[in-house]
């Protein structure tokens, strides 16, 4: 992954990556793109995009991420300013790193980002998050 700012944010209600690429498979078909809508547009926006992704926090952890491709500013029907976070319909998981809960969304530096997880073989299973952590403690993995 090359050397770009990010963003990191909450992912509510999921807990697993495979639960997010249900919900966005559902919403790519209705909708023709994977969008997430936020309130503040990222000042930093040509940073993010040259190359960043928004990472997802999965109760705690973070777990996944998604190149974003597009930031599309808006007004909604009160007046109120939003961003659509236009998302790559690839979602790479991560190594996954316990995160502290926060609102909205967060930058994240290229530093802080955790490393993408190998694509395995088919069917070949990460460990769990808790056990992962477990182990990154242990310096095993």
């Amino acid at each position: 992954m090359a050397a770009s700012l990010h963003l990191i944010k909450l992912c509510v209600g999921c807990e697993s990556p495979d639960l997010l690429r249900a919900w966005q498979a559902g919403r790519l078909a209705t909708q023709g793109r994977i969008v997430h809508v936020t309130r503040m547009t990222p000042k930093r926006a040509e940073e993010l995009l040259d190359g960043g992704s928004l990472y997802w926090v999965m109760k705690g952890i973070v777990r996944a991420r998604q190149r974003i491709v597009a930031l599309h500013e808006g007004t909604d029907e009160n007046g109120r300013g939003f961003c659509a976070i236009e998302l790559d319909q690839d979602l790479v998981e991560v190594e996954p790193h316990p995160h502290r809960p926060f609102q909205g969304w967060r930058y994240l530096g290229p530093d802080a980002a955790p490393p993408d997880l190998p694509r395995g073989a088919a069917g070949e299973e990460p460990p769990p998050p808790d056990m992962a952590a477990e182990l990154r403690k242990l310096g095993l993995i």
